[in-house]
């Protein structure tokens, strides 16, 4: 396999919001939100629409993403919160995630800007299909466990951690790609695609499912190809992209929220037999080489070579526990400490249980039991994916077991 990595297709630049439960609550209250309104869906046009949305998917207990009418509505509401600027989008946060590993790649830009160019780090090279600077902020607001917000006369208290994800950022939802892709992938020993989800415009989106359908055609024998699932802005649009990118890829993953989302129903992520049931059906739903599907409590490989991504499925949990726990600035210290850590017995049961009803088509990790007042949920699905990668790079004898 080669040692070239490319990840695709477009960054961001992130506004991420220090947590404080009184604004929300006082904005609420402002805007005389009462609790039997609360619509994690509704469209976002206006503060008080996103604060509707916001309380939510507080509500609901789930993590998500959504188009908002216009970015000045973002910068309004991140001047009301401590802020910080981070990079994002899933090629640059696992870019990052495998920087710390000392595995370096090549990500594909859609934007630049100063903020880009000071916080990219060296042994990450891009390339950029945009023509001038731009920066359109993601809006990235991460919630706690336990947090209580009183809205009208009822209270919400969230159950788990999660993050959510507003954005109105021209570049990612034109998605143009560079020519130079047409000759690195040719090259690449991993691929990584993602950022469909953010188009808007139907040819749009099937001029790039082509080029990239393209692409994936071009990827050397022996190299692995990637696809990322995401929230979709239109949500029509992720069977269109998922009916392109199933049959294309070596390696269709997605999170918890997708495959939910994809089943039309939840259920209990350690309860083998709806787990199993699951898995048949979204092995039906989405006919890929092999699935890998991560979640809070462990991660799995489905399908063709799942035994040999067994270690790269490892490598994913390591990497976003290891985000989890330190957040960004995370090492290879950082790294290897996570990898002394145990999972939950139940969890590894889980694991155990799961391998044995689908034998050698499937391998299973447990998550680890992970303790932090001060957890990071941002970007956990894109830093599974560069742990992943970087374990496939290092090697199976440099993967973790």
């Amino acid at each position: 396999m080669s040692d070239s990595i490319v990840l695709g297709l477009g960054g961001t630049v992130d506004y991420e919001l220090t947590w404080d439960a009184r604004v929300l609550e006082s904005l609420a209250a402002h805007h005389g939100i009462v609790a039997s309104e609360l619509d994690a869906t509704i469209p976002v046009v206006d503060e008080r629409s996103l604060v509707v949305s916001i309380l939510g998917y507080l509500r609901d207990g789930v993590g998500g993403e959504r188009f908002v009418a216009s970015s000045a509505i973002l910068d309004a509401f991140a001047a009301r919160f401590d802020t910080r600027v981070t990079l994002g989008g899933t090629c640059v946060r696992a870019a990052i995630a495998m920087r710390s590993l000392g595995v370096g790649s090549l990500v594909h830009l859609v934007s630049i800007d100063d903020h880009v160019r000071r916080l990219l780090p060296d042994g990450v090279s891009y390339v950029c299909s945009a023509d001038q600077d731009s920066t359109e902020p993601h809006l990235i607001v991460q919630y706690p466990a336990g947090a209580t917000i009183r809205v009208g006369d009822a209270e919400i208290i969230t159950e788990h951690p999660n993050r959510l994800i507003y954005v109105n950022d021209r570049p990612n939802r034109e998605l143009v790609l560079s020519d130079e892709l047409d000759t690195l992938v040719p090259d690449a020993g991993v691929f990584l695609v993602s950022g469909f989800n953010t188009i808007q415009d139907p040819v749009l989106l099937e001029d790039r499912l082509r080029h990239i359908e393209r692409l994936l055609k071009a990827v050397p024998a022996g190299g692995v190809s990637i696809f990322e699932d995401a929230g979709y802005h239109e949500p029509a649009f992720s069977l269109r992209a998922r009916a392109a990118m199933a049959p294309a890829v070596s390696v269709y993953s997605l999170n918890e929220d997708e495959l939910f989302a994809y089943l039309g129903r939840r259920f209990d992520l350690l309860d083998a037999d709806a787990v199993e049931q699951g898995l048949h059906d979204i092995a039906t739903l989405i006919p890929a080489r092999c699935l890998v599907i991560h979640t809070k409590y462990w991660a799995l490989a489905l399908g063709e070579r799942a035994q040999e991504l067994a270690g790269a499925v490892r490598g994913g949990i390591l990497m976003a526990s290891t985000r989890y726990l330190v957040g960004d600035g995370q090492t290879a210290d950082d790294y290897a400490r996570t990898a002394a850590l145990d999972p939950p017995a139940r969890g590894a049961d889980f694991a155990q249980e799961l391998e044995r009803r689908f034998g050698a088509r499937l391998a299973c990790r447990p998550a680890l039991a992970l303790t932090t007042p001060t957890p990071t949920t941002i970007g956990l699905g894109d830093t599974f994916v560069g742990g992943f990668i970087a374990a496939l790079a290092l090697g199976a004898d440099s993967a973790p077991a």
